[in-house]
This record gives structure tokens, C-alpha cells and sequence, in this order.
């Protein structure tokens, strides 16, 4: 590609920040104000123009996700030879490869997870933690590590910051002292050691620091507002004393400061380089002005960070709507049928989303979905490419590029994908339901719009290079979009949109969360609203609920954020009331299927009827349940309890579905459980045994 025509189609600010090819550079860029193109193209620019060899180039990112479409966007511009890497990824490569040279001997094996070590530690601490605990503890271990604050400085740290420790502060740090040592007797390596030890190999060898600098000469670090000191650490042991370093990043949306993460690294920039260039991208091309005011307004009392006023580019949309709903049930309900009615209007349901604060609140809203027949992916759950429909079919695909008969004369990338895709099973039409044969296909369906992205990008690619894209996006577990409605909570939405975002759950104690005290804290979860708000391109409501249960204590209020956002209305009626004026929003708490009284208690909604009246139980199939949850128990090593309750066991044996979407009706039974237990479930209902499943 010819290097003026990277400058193409740039806005003028965008295109500041290509030609800006000389560092230092701090790019100050709003939510979707095209932040990675300016800097791809910046990259671009500066390697067609000859300033610096691809190869020299290193771009940071924060998850393999932003990293592979950094890749894929730079090769599209003609700077393919470039790294782009997470800093773990980045930090491994450089220790695995100078490990032998400098320190000799096996390299520690890298742990996914602190909480079997922290579990060890506190038992040669003779402490005694939970589950809930050792997770609790294992996370401020990190918050420690990547803070750089080491055990016998952790309860001053805990003190200065008002961190509350999730156990007594000298036990805390007891533990960590031991996880530590325990991790280095062991001759393992968490994520924190990683990148201490790479800048630890670094600074106490110069020939290392300076081959690395050597090979990596020009730097770009994108979201520049989550990095944490640690990292800090790093990025300046790379640099060395150079000044090729441009940084993007949005302090409005520092989200992360709970894990380390600070913006003051972005804020002071200019202080620690007094030559920066600066740019602000402030011109929104995400999103609608409707949108994007409210985006504005979540913002206009925000206090002590720097905010960017941020300025629509897109046509009108409709207007924000405000729902306000008697109970969670009531408002998931409502959100499943709006979703529907979106999806029979033409918006993919791939382009919907509904946020939420915490993970728990998801359950309500598979039970919604489901019940309500509307497909959704559960955004955190299984990976994609771990999927074993998925492996089947990048088999099938690499084998199809070895084979001659493969891509038969005259068929195109999209129609041999789709050719090949059948033999796993892949149809035009989308199964009835939303069990695993809808998940299998959604899969296939997913790897089948990719080959048709590929082709609308390149007409002449091939099918070895879908194959490419595929190994690439599999090692960097950058998935493509799956065809159903995203659940996620906030934190995980970061850096992803749709056409239609719910934000639900937006009451006081949820949003902001309860455990946010300080003003600090507070103001960090209206930078979570605001993540939220500016995922969405077009649809955006907003709602939340005055009781948690179905004639609960309508005792919640809407988030203090929405205060002069949201219109006002009466909390004198009952009745759901959406807040755009629609009327009523759901038809009253589930009656009993036998007397029909409505059903408050939640044992009483899952089993659907009053828990004293008369039901028409199969005790043989009840029996045999039990007898195969406690089978699956053992094999999964987890309590009963978390396969099926009691009470949905009930529910199963007194309903006796036959079917997936009859399954999936009864309260307790989502898509995950679906996948993992409805053809055992469905097979017991439908006479047979126990003894049956273990023999298939």
C-alpha cells in the first residue's frame, strides 16, 4: 500500500496522530473515536515511509483479543512484519528465549490460577480460608505483586490506600509471604513473576536489554489508562532512555484501579515528557447523538479526572429509553421480549447486549432468555475455539486446503467454507430451540460469517488463508461474533459494541456497587456506567428494579447517576411502568399452574406452583435423578447443588419435558445446564435409566 494513501479517509485529528511518527506521542481518545485506526495507521505510515523497519515495531495491548485485531488491521495496511502483543505475551516470549542463556536450568512453569498455591500457603500458615476466601485473597496477592508492594509493606499499603482486606491484614500478608516462597521453591511462575522477571533479566544483564532494545526500537501502548506500575516497570526497562513511545488511552474510562491498574500515568504523560505531541479524538463515530449526550451527561459531574466532551458524527437514532420495573424477574422479562421484538425488526442478535454490574445477576436473565426462545452467549463461558464443534471443523478445513477436490472449479472462499462446514453438520437453517444442536450450529454459522468477512475485505482470498486466520485467532482466542444475545458484566463489555444495549440493574447498591465508599471509588463505578453507555451504536435502555423478588419491599432507588438523566415518574403505582412511556412492561408475578395465587417464594416460581399444593409427582423418575446427579457429583468432584437444586429436580419430575425448550422452561435450567446435562436429563424423562447412561 502506497503510504499516502494510509492517510486517507483519516479525520484531521486522526490524521495528527499518523503523521505525528516521532515519539513522544499521548493520544487522548474518547470512546469510539477510532483510537486503533489512528495508531494502526500511524504504525503504517511510519514503516511505509521508511522512519522504522515492521520488525522494530512493538504495540501493547492489554488482552489477546485487542492484539489479534491490531495484527489483523496492520497487516490489511501493509505492516505485517509488526508485533503486537500483550505485555505477558510480549514478557514470555523474551524470557523463554533468553531463560537458558542468562539463568540456565528449566524455566518455572507458568500457573493459571493463585488459589491452589494461596490454598497451600495458608495451610503452612496453619489458616484455615474458603473458597470464596482463598479467591479473595489470592486477588489482593496480585494487587500486591502488580503494585509492587512486597509482604512485610502489604498492612502499611492496606492503611495508606483505605484497601479493605478480604482477611485480617497481618494474615494476608502472612500468606503472601508463603505464597511467595512456596512459588519459588516450587519453581513456579504467576503472571506478576512473569514480568518481573523479564524486567529483573533486563536491568542485570546489558547485553540482554541491549539485543531487546536493539530489536525493539519503536513502541505503541494502547489503553494506556489501565496500566499498573508494574508494567510501568517493564515498558521502561524496554525503552531504556529513547522517547518512541506513543500512548493512547481514555481516562474516563479507568475502570481497572481495583487491580492496580492507574491513570496517572496517562495524566502525567506531558509532565514526564515535556515535548509530547498531544492529540485529542474526541469525534464520536460509535455511536448516535442521542447516545452519545447521555454518554456526555453520565460524565458532566464526574470529578477528579480528566474528561473528553465527546462529539457525535452519526445520523439521528432513537432516544435512550428509562424502564422501572417491580421486582428483577419482572425487568428480565421485559428485556427478553424487547430483544425478541429487536431481533424480528432485522438487529442480529449478535448485536445485542445486556450488561450488568456482577456476574450474578446473568442467571436471571438465561432463565428470561430461554424461556422467552431468544439464543444468547454467556461472554466469559467456554472458549470458542475450545468448542468441540469448532476443532472438529478448523480440522475439516485444514484437511480440505491438503485435498484436491477441496474447492471444486468455479466455488468461491465463502461457498467452499460452507461446502466444507456441512460435513460437520452446518445447514443454512438454524435448528428449532436452543440446545446444543443451536450452539453447534451457531458455532459453525459463526466460523462461516468469518470466511464471509474475509472475502468482503479480499475477493481473492483462499482458503489457506481463512485456515491462517483461523490458527491466529485461535492462539490469540480472538473468537468471532456468535449468533445470540451477549450477557457480560461491564468490566468484561470493555472494548466490545453492538447495535442495542440493555444496561440493567441500575439501582443504588448495585451501580455504583455497595462495597464503593470513597469518592475515588464511587466515581470509578460512574466510569462503568459510562463504559456501558457508549458500548451501544443505536438502541440504549436502562432500567432496574424496586424489589429483588416478586412481592418484595420496593425499597430499591435508581442509581444516583441517573439523577436529572432519567425522567421522573410516580412511585405511587404498582405497575411496571416503562419510562419512555410504553405502559405497562410485564404481566405480574408467575401464579400457581394449580390454585392460582401468585408465587412470591423462589422455591414456589421454580417449581411453579405453591409449595403445599397437590402435584402430580413421578417418584420413580424423581428417584432416578437424584440417583444420577450423585453419579455426576462424584465424577465432577462439585456438590450436588451445583448441577441441579433440589427443588429444580422437583420441577423436572413433576413437569417430565421431553424436549429441549420444555427443559430449558423450567426455572434453574439455562443454556450452560442445557449443554451439559439436558440429553442425560431428557433421556431419564423419557423412561430411561440410570444404568442406561452409564452403559452409552
Amino acid at each position: 500500500m502506497d503510504a499516502d494513501a494510509v492517510l486517507e479517509g483519516l479525520d484531521p485529528e486522526q490524521r495528527a496522530v499518523a503523521e505525528a511518527v516521532h515519539g513522544p506521542v499521548c493520544v487522548l481518545a474518547g470512546a469510539g473515536t477510532g483510537k486503533t485506526r489512528a495508531i494502526t495507521h500511524r504504525i503504517a505510515y511510519a514503516t511505509l515511509t521508511g522512519v522504522i523497519a515492521p520488525q522494530r515495531v512493538l504495540a501493547v495491548t492489554f488482552t489477546n483479543r485487542a492484539a489479534g485485531e491490531l495484527r489483523g488491521r496492520l497487516r490489511a495496511l501493509g505492516a505485517p512484519g509488526v508485533q503486537a502483543r500483550t505485555f505477558h505475551a510480549a514478557a514470555l516470549r523474551q524470557l523463554t528465549y533468553f531463560w537458558p542463556k542468562v539463568v540456565g536450568g528449566e524455566p518455572p512453569k507458568i500457573i493459571e490460577s493463585k488459589i491452589a498455591l494461596v490454598a497451600d500457603a495458608a495451610r503452612s500458615c496453619r489458616l484455615s480460608f474458603g473458597r470464596t476466601e482463598l479467591r479473595d485473597i489470592a486477588g489482593e496477592i496480585e494487587w500486591a505483586k502488580v503494585t509492587q508492594t512486597r509482604p512485610e509493606d502489604y498492612p502499611a499499603a492496606v492503611a495508606r490506600t483505605g484497601r479493605k482486606a478480604p482477611a485480617e491484614v497481618v494474615d494476608v500478608a502472612r500468606v503472601y509471604a508463603m505464597y511467595e516462597q512456596l512459588r519459588r521453591e516450587r519453581n513456579l511462575m504467576d503472571f506478576e513473576a512473569m514480568l518481573e522477571l523479564t524486567a529483573a533479566v533486563l536491568t542485570d544483564n546489558r547485553d540482554v536489554a541491549e539485543q531487546v532494545r536493539d530489536q525493539y526500537r519503536y513502541f505503541v501502548v494502547d489503553e494506556f489508562q489501565d496500566v499498573n506500575p508494574l508494567q510501568k516497570l517493564l515498558l521502561d526497562t524496554w525503552l531504556g532512555d529513547r522517547e518512541e513511545l506513543c500512548v493512547v488511552g481514555d481516562p474516563s474510562q479507568t475502570i481497572y484501579s481495583f487491580t492496580g491498574a492507574t491513570p496517572a500515568y496517562l495524566l502525567n504523560f506531558t509532565k514526564d515528557h515535556p515535548d509530547a505531541t498531544v492529540v485529542k479524538l474526541v469525534r464520536d463515530y460509535r455511536s448516535t447523538p442521542q447516545v452519545v449526550g447521555l454518554a456526555n451527561q453520565v460524565l458532566s459531574h464526574a470529578k477528579g479526572i480528566q474528561r473528553l466532551e465527546l462529539i457525535a458524527q452519526r445520523a439521528d437514532g432513537p432516544k435512550p429509553t428509562f424502564g422501572e420495573y417491580d421486582d428483577e424477574v419482572a425487568e428480565a422479562d421485559d428485556v427478553a421480549r424487547k430483544a425478541r421484538k429487536l431481533i424480528e425488526n432485522g438487529v442480529p442478535a449478535r448485536e445485542i447486549a445486556v450488561l450488568f454490574r456482577i456476574n450474578a445477576q446473568s442467571e436471571t436473565y438465561e432463565q428470561a432468555f430461554a424461556g422467552a426462545g431468544v439464543p444468547y452467549v454467556l461472554r466469559g463461558a467456554e472458549r470458542f475455539f475450545e468448542r468441540p464443534a469448532v476443532r472438529e471443523a478448523v480440522v475439516r478445513l485444514r484437511g480440505a486446503t491438503r485435498s484436491s477436490d477441496a474447492e471444486t472449479e468455479g466455488m468461491g472462499l465463502i461457498s467452499t467454507v460452507r461446502h466444507v462446514l456441512s460435513g460437520s453438520g452446518f445447514t443454512d437453517q438454524a435448528p428449532a430451540g436452543t440446545g446444543a444442536a443451536r450452539e453447534k450450529w451457531e458455532s459453525l454459522a459463526a466460523l462461516a460469517q468469518l470466511a464471509e468477512d474475509m472475502a468482503a475485505e479480499d475477493p481473492q482470498a483462499g482458503l489457506p488463508a481463512f485456515v491462517a486466520e483461523l490458527e491466529e485467532r485461535a492462539q490469540a482466542q480472538h473468537a468471532p461474533p456468535l449468533e445470540g444475545v451477549t450477557l457480560a458484566s461491564l468490566h468484561a463489555a470493555k472494548g466490545l459494541e453492538w447495535d442495542a444495549v440493555f444496561l440493567i440493574g441500575c439501582v443504588d447498591g448495585t451501580l455504583p456497587i455497595i462495597y464503593a465508599e470513597t469518592p475515588e471509588q464511587i466515581e470509578e463505578e460512574r466510569r462503568l456506567l459510562y463504559v456501558g453507555v457508549t458500548r451501544a451504536r443505536e438502541h440504549l435502555a436502562l432500567s432496574w428494579a424496586l424489589a429483588r423478588t416478586p412481592g418484595g419491599r420496593k425499597s430499591r432507588r435508581p442509581s444516583r447517576f441517573l439523577d436529572g438523566i432519567a425522567p421522573q415518574t410516580t412511585t405511587h403505582s404498582p405497575a411496571r411502568v416503562d419510562r419512555a412511556g410504553r405502559g405497562p412492561a410485564s404481566k405480574g408475578p408467575q401464579p400457581c399452574r394449580v390454585c392460582g395465587r401468585p408465587l412470591m417464594a423462589a422455591i414456589e416460581r421454580k417449581l411453579g406452583r405453591c409449595e403445599h399444593c397437590p402435584a402430580d409427582l413421578d417418584e420413580a423418575l424423581l428417584a432416578n435423578l437424584r440417583e444420577w446427579r450423585a453419579q455426576v457429583s462424584k465424577l465432577q468432584k462439585v456438590p450436588p447443588y451445583v448441577i441441579f437444586t433440589d427443588a429444580t429436580l422437583l420441577a423436572i419430575a413433576e413437569n417430565r419435558p421431553l424436549s429441549d425448550a420444555q427443559l430449558t422452561g423450567i426455572a434453574g435450567v439455562g443454556a450452560v445446564k442445557l449443554r451439559r446435562y439436558g440429553a442425560a436429563v431428557l433421556s431419564l424423562c423419557a423412561g430411561g435409566t440410570v444404568t442406561t447412561l452409564e452403559q452409552g
